[in-house]
Order: C-alpha cells, then structure tokens, then sequence
C-alpha cells in the first residue's frame, strides 16, 4: 500500500487513477500492468543511463534489466499541476542494491503528460522547491 498523499483539487480522477495504478504496478514489479498505464509511443526517462526510452518494448527491458541489478522503491509524496501544465508527482525514492543496502535516498519530482487517459511522456526532476502549496487536502494514494 502506497502512503497518504496531498493532492492539488485540480487533479483530474482520471490522471490520478492511471498514475495510483502505474506506481502500484512498478512497484510490485508487474511490468504488464504499469505497461496498461501507458501511451504504446511513450517516452520515458532512463534513470540508469540518461536519456529516453521510446514504447513499451523499451520500457519493459529497461525495467526488466533494471531491477535485476538495483531494487528501487517510488512512493509518492504530493501530486499537482506544474506551471508547465503537467501533472507533477513528488515521491521519495529508495534505491537498494539487490542484498537490501539502501543505495540513495531522494526525493525528486516525475512531471508527467497524461493524454486521453494513457502516460505520454515522464521525466524526472530535481526537487528545488515544494511541489504543493500548504492548502492540500491528504488522498489515501493506494
């Protein structure tokens, strides 16, 4: 289960619902699942080695390759709307080798566009200033 979150109130439910279900699924570590939360042209951040991957082809191997050698956690903190107008979700991110040493501990920002109810593109943002404004209401984020 996912910890409590505070939500911007102009989240739409259906962004919220697809990014509870993509976050949920990575970290059970179901890549079909988190793959159903996404645009089949999606463009996603490879944390590893910089840059992108492109699909779900793409996504699925650099998950898959990943998690056979580091075993990261992404818990999400906050969720709003960015001046950017993507929808922006602080979580705080634990990074273990694959003996369960605590590798990095950070908390970062993941922008996303959400398209007709489907991930199109993620990245991933250093945390510079509070996401929320001190007005957001807790959400169960489970």
């Amino acid at each position: 289960m996912l910890p409590a979150i505070q939500k911007d109130e102009e989240v739409d439910p259906v962004s919220l619902d697809v990014l509870r279900r993509a976050y949920a699924a990575f970290n059970a570590r179901d890549v079909e699942a988190a793959l159903a939360c996404m645009d089949p042209d999606v463009d996603w951040p490879n944390g590893l080695e910089g840059g992108y991957v492109y699909g779900h082809k793409a996504v699925h191997d650099y998950w898959v390759r990943q998690w056979h050698m580091i075993d990261p956690l992404v818990e999400p903190v906050s969720i709003c709307h960015g001046e950017d107008g993507n929808i922006v979700v602080e979580v705080h991110t634990t990074v273990r080798d694959l003996e369960g040493n605590v590798l990095l501990e950070e908390t970062v920002q993941h922008a996303y566009l959400i398209l007709q109810g489907t991930i199109k593109r993620m990245e991933i943002r250093k945390v510079l200033k509070p996401a929320m404004n001190e007005e957001a209401t807790p959400l169960p984020f489970e």
